[in-house]
C-alpha cells in the first residue's frame, strides 16, 4: 500500500505526444519573415513559444548574418514573433491568414 501512495502524483502526468510537431488545429494566422528585410538579429527566436524560428542556412545567401525563417508546420500563429520584431527591432515578420499563406506558397498545413 505504501508503494502505491508514493507514485499517485504521477497519475496527472500526461503521456508524451506521439508526434512532436503535431498541432491540434490549424492556426488562423501564419508568421512569414520578409527575408530581404530581416537583419538576422534573432531577437524573435527566444520569444517563440514553440521554438519554430531558425536562421536560414548560410548557403542560401552566402552572407555572414543570415535572416531567420519560420518552420511553418510548427507555427501556431500566436503573433508573438511579429510583435517582438516590430517593437524591438525591424518589423520583418508579418502575419497572414492561413488560407492566403497556403495559396501563395502552395502548402497545405495540417490541423
Amino acid at each position: 500500500m505504501a508503494n502505491n501512495y508514493k507514485y499517485n502524483h504521477y497519475k496527472t502526468v500526461p503521456e508524451p505526444a506521439a508526434k512532436v510537431n503535431f498541432k491540434k488545429k490549424k492556426p488562423k494566422l501564419m508568421a512569414v519573415v520578409d527575408e530581404d528585410g530581416c537583419t538576422g538579429c534573432q531577437v524573435c527566436v527566444p520569444f517563440c513559444p514553440v521554438d519554430c524560428i531558425e536562421p536560414v542556412p548560410n548557403e542560401k545567401y552566402g552572407i555572414p548574418i543570415a535572416p531567420v525563417q519560420v518552420r511553418f508546420d510548427e507555427c501556431i500563429g500566436c503573433q508573438i514573433c511579429a510583435k517582438v520584431c516590430t517593437k524591438l527591432t525591424w518589423d520583418a515578420i508579418r502575419m497572414i491568414k492561413t488560407e492566403e499563406f497556403e495559396e501563395i506558397y502552395d502548402i497545405t498545413l495540417s490541423g
